[in-house]
């Protein structure tokens, strides 16, 4: 027992010292030749390890992006500053799931359990961006009675159109793709500013609503004992939590089902994240649910679905085909040694990685042996490029499809998937993920050797196995209408309601 006591009070120092050490690190000044190094290390990696750097960008513009960089670092900066100059350069590249990742202040776990007894201050709200204009669309505590649709026009005192521009230049979508952008925005908007000004307590805020200007002072508060007891049943995992999938810290479902008609003739499948999580079991028991209701027609929900789980669309779409099929087309990575630059330690505990050890010989050989050469390129052998049965309990109706500009990476695989092979229509906006394919699948998280920003890389090329549109763009729906604010605020689906009449339509004409 002494021995273990030991360990623990030796790894709880050690912990204390590795964030010390970080918080110095990043509120340290960096000299312009080291973060030179930097932006050609950064620019190295990408050449090296992403499978199609210059889909969307020609080689000398990205050239004259890093080179054009470099010559504006004449002086020290923090990983900060310096992370706001060089993530536009990798946005840039128009890659989605390319990014840096902001280096933040680490807290202790006595500061992170203290700030876990406190309420939030700005994720207290729902958002929504237009254009240069941050708008409030839902105030889940009645927080000083700011009603839904209320604008904020700055934040201590700083115009919210400044971080707003500031902000959008750090993230690209797919290719030339234009309806992501303000979707992935009012998420991370507060990740940005929280990352630049720190987790403070209080923040002033100028708002309007319906011309009446408003100065208001947002408080971080003590939870009751009753919120701290609602947090903690929130976290607990029940059988119905599990295979929905349920997130605790927006207190909703990631997998939802429902017949949204008393005859139970339209199915409605809501899919928030591909997280695969007990994705098996779920839609098992819901294509069962809709194969006993003989429901002649199913809705499938991917709007604001940042996707996931390759398994987990391939085996949705098994669900839905009537004949053998091939999600997506070989996928391709730059050389044969590129799956064992994974980081296979990555954030390992202690025990975790005495384990791993243990289980490295496998791995390695696994991952030696997991590409195979073809006309001069190189691929990662992939189960859901192999040809694939229809479930048993597969649907046979008529499908429609919900997409936005929410609708990223996995969700753009299977929706244009679904599109190509004419087995769904597809309804509401352009998707933020590109229609011919992504680079991601696994990442080489590589780390800046001087300002130690982290920079995961993706390393495979995941295009579905369709006829290429070669647009650059998102998936188009078959049916585009459009989502305004005050649909949201009014709780109104100008989407769904399409569908909804379409199938009565359909239904009266069935039964003249």
């Amino acid at each position: 027992m002494k021995n273990y006591s030991a360990i623990f009070l030796l790894a709880m120092l050690s912990s204390c010292a590795s964030i010390r050490k970080h918080n110095e690190q990043r509120a340290s000044c960096i000299p312009p030749e080291q973060l030179k190094e930097d932006i050609d290390y950064a620019y190295l990696k990408l050449q090296q390890m992403h499978p199609q750097l210059y889909w969307y960008i020609p080689k000398q513009e990205l050239d004259h992006k890093f080179d054009s960089l470099k010559q504006t670092i004449n002086e020290p900066l923090t990983p900060l500053q310096f992370y706001f100059k060089l993530q536009p350069v990798i946005a840039g590249i128009r890659e989605g799931h390319l990014s840096l990742r902001i280096p933040r202040k680490k807290f202790t776990k006595k500061e992170i359990k203290k700030l876990e007894h406190k309420t939030g201050l700005f994720s207290r709200f729902e958002y929504y961006i237009n254009d240069d204009h941050l708008y409030i669309i839902q105030n889940r505590d009645s927080i000083e009675n700011i009603q839904p649709g209320t604008e904020i026009l700055s934040i201590n005192h700083i115009p919210a159109a400044e971080y707003i521009q500031k902000y959008r230049r750090l993230i690209s979508s797919d290719g030339y793709n234009t309806t992501f952008q303000s979707y992935f925005l009012k998420d991370l908007f507060f990740n940005f500013y929280t990352a630049e000004h720190g987790l403070s307590d209080r923040a002033t805020i100028e708002t309007l609503y319906k011309d009446e200007k408003k100065t208001i002072t947002l408080r971080r508060e003590l939870k009751s004992d009753t919120d701290l007891e609602k947090d903690k049943e929130m976290k607990k995992r029940t059988p119905e939590k599990k295979m929905n999938d349920y997130v605790a810290a927006s207190n909703s479902y990631n997998r939802s089902f429902k017949f949204l008609d008393k005859d139970s003739t339209i199915a409605y499948i809501k899919v928030k994240s591909f997280s695969r999580e007990y994705s098996d079991e779920f839609y098992k028991k819901t294509f069962l649910k809709i194969k006993n209701a003989k429901s002649p027609y199913l809705i499938i929900d991917v709007r604001n679905n940042y996707g996931g789980s390759l398994y987990e669309i391939n085996n949705l779409y098994s669900y839905l085909a009537s004949e053998p099929f091939t999600l997506i087309k070989p996928s391709q990575v730059t050389s044969r040694d590129i799956p064992l630059r994974t980081n296979y330690f990555r954030k390992s505990t202690p025990l975790e990685y005495a384990f791993k050890s243990i289980a490295y010989p496998s791995y390695f050989f696994a991952q030696a042996f997991s590409t195979y050469k073809k006309d001069g390129k190189v691929f990662y052998k992939m189960k859901a490029d192999k040809p694939t049965k229809p479930n048993k309990e597969a649907f046979r109706g008529k499908v429609f499809v919900l997409i936005n500009g929410g609708s990223f990476s996995a969700s753009s695989i299977i929706t244009a998937k679904l599109k190509n092979d004419k087995r769904a229509i597809l309804v509401g906006e352009e998707t933020g993920g590109a229609n011919d394919g992504t680079v991601a699948g696994f990442y080489s998280y590589q780390k800046l050797p001087n300002s130690e920003i982290k920079f995961p890389i993706g390393l495979l090329l995941v295009q579905p196995n369709i006829n290429f549109s070669d647009s650059k763009k998102g998936v188009v729906p078959d049916v585009i209408i459009n989502e305004s604010m005050q649909d949201i605020i009014d709780k109104k689906d100008p989407q769904l309601e399409w569908i909804k009449s379409e199938i009565a339509v359909e239904k009266e004409n069935k039964d003249l």
